[in-house]
This record gives structure tokens, C-alpha cells and sequence, in this order.
């Protein structure tokens, strides 16, 4: 949910549409940017109704202010999915089931999911891919999760990228296939700024830029029902 990874889902759909219609055409798009730091303290204190309420509060804003579906640009934040799409009034684009979906189509069956500890760690995430899809995800050991944690929070959210963080991952990466993953999440909306499928041979799925395509198809008309809420 930091700026970071907001400017890859406005700089995404953008392109998507572009590619599609051609000449100067650009998506159409009320974008809400909170301040970060304001989230951080609710995931740090575990207040996740506090957080729920005040994602809903914007999201009624924007669909007051005419936006036909409702993205969080965050993994983490849909653990309180549900409340908030209860709550707004207009569809939600789940960003596990956006993820899910791509995942089935693949035929992967073990993927190992890199995210923040909240998202690795709290069941909403794969639990929500064994139920819908059938899946068995993996998620890093202890130390790796500290570590992913870590990186994202105090590197990539502040713009920073770096050689040795990126090795790391593909470490982690490297155990998680020992164990039997088959794929690999990049389940945190700002890992894209430093890993990429040219950095693996198992297949990389971006959840960032599979969102980023589910709002792009929603704006044309081409997105399943089944991967929103609401």
C-alpha cells in the first residue's frame, strides 16, 4: 500500500489500456493514496477492524464519487476484504482470487508464497487459496519470513532495491522448490520492484500486475464474476 507500488498499478492499467484501444487512450481511474505510515500502526497493533472501517469509509467515497469497482492495491489489506466489500456499495476485485485463478490456469498445485509476515503468517491468504482453488501453498520458514518482512517493509516501500536482498529472495526461492513449490507468489504489491520471472526457472505470478489487469478488465467488460466480491 506504499506509494511505491501504487504508481506500478496506475503506470499498469494505464498501459493495458493504451495496448488495447490505441492512439492517447488512458484508464479512467479514481485513485484514493492513503498515507502509509497510518496503516502500518493498525498492522503493528493488530487493529484490523479499525483498518477494515477505514478502507470502507474510503471506498464508499470513491464509489459516491462514481467508481464502478473497488480495488485495495495491498495483499495485506484483504484480510479485511470481506468487511469492506460488504460495505461499499460497488464490486470488489480480490486480488487471492485474481491470483488464484491465474494459478489454476497454469496448473501449478504448490506455490510458495513471498509476502509480508501478516500475509504469510495470518490464515485469510491460504486458506482463501485451499477452499477456492484447490491449492497448497507453501510459505517460507521463520528466519526467510523475517527476512522477506523485512526487506519489503524498511527497502522496497522506501524505494530502495538491492542486489543482495534480490539474492536473498532467490534463495528462499531455491528452498521453497526443495520443499515442492511449483510456482511462486510475489504475494506483496511492492516484491515486483525486485524480483521477476528472469530471476527463476519456476513460473513467477505478480499479483500486482494480475490486479492490475483484473481492473483493466473490468473497466471492458472481460472480468469474471468470479473473482470479485460484492
Amino acid at each position: 500500500m506504499s506509494w511505491e507500488s501504487t504508481a506500478i498499478y496506475y503506470k499498469e492499467i494505464n498501459e493495458i489500456v493504451r495496448q488495447r484501444r490505441g492512439g492517447l487512450a488512458s484508464a479512467d481511474i479514481l485513485l484514493r493514496s492513503v498515507n502509509f505510515e497510518d496503516i502500518v500502526v493498525l498492522q503493528k497493533a493488530e487493529q484490523w477492524e479499525q483498518a477494515a472501517t477505514y478502507l470502507a469509509s474510503i471506498g464508499r467515497q470513491l464509489a459516491d464519487a462514481g467508481a464502478g469497482c473497488i480495488v485495495i492495491c495491498t495483499n495485506t489489506m484483504h484480510l479485511v476484504a470481506d468487511t469492506v466489500a460488504a460495505d461499499i456499495g460497488v464490486p470488489l476485485i480480490h486480488i487471492i482470487d485474481v491470483t488464484g485463478a491465474a494459478l489454476i490456469a497454469a496448473r501449478v498445485k504448490q506455490p510458495l508464497l513471498l509476502a509480508t509476515r501478516y500475509t504469510m503468517e495470518q490464515p485469510f491468504y491460504c486458506d482463501r487459496l485451499r477452499q477456492r482453488f484447490g491449492l497448497s501453498p507453501i510459505i517460507p520458514d521463520e528466519d526467510d519470513r523475517s527476512r522477506i518482512h523485512n526487506v519489503i517493509f524498511d527497502e522496497l516501500c522506501c524505494g530502495a532495491v538491492s542486489d543482495q536482498s534480490r539474492q536473498a529472495f532467490v534463495d528462499i526461492i531455491a528452498r521453497g522448490r526443495a520443499r515442492g513449490a511449483d510456482a511462486v507468489i510475489l504475494g506483496c504489491t511492492e516484491i515486483g520492484l525486485l524480483l521477476g520471472p528472469e530471476h527463476t526457472e519456476v513460473p513467477v505470478f505478480d499479483s500486482t500486475k494480475l490486479h492490475a489487469r483484473a481492473a483493466a478488465d473490468f473497466a471492458e467488460g472481460k472480468l469474471s464474476a468470479d473473482a470479485m466480491l460484492g
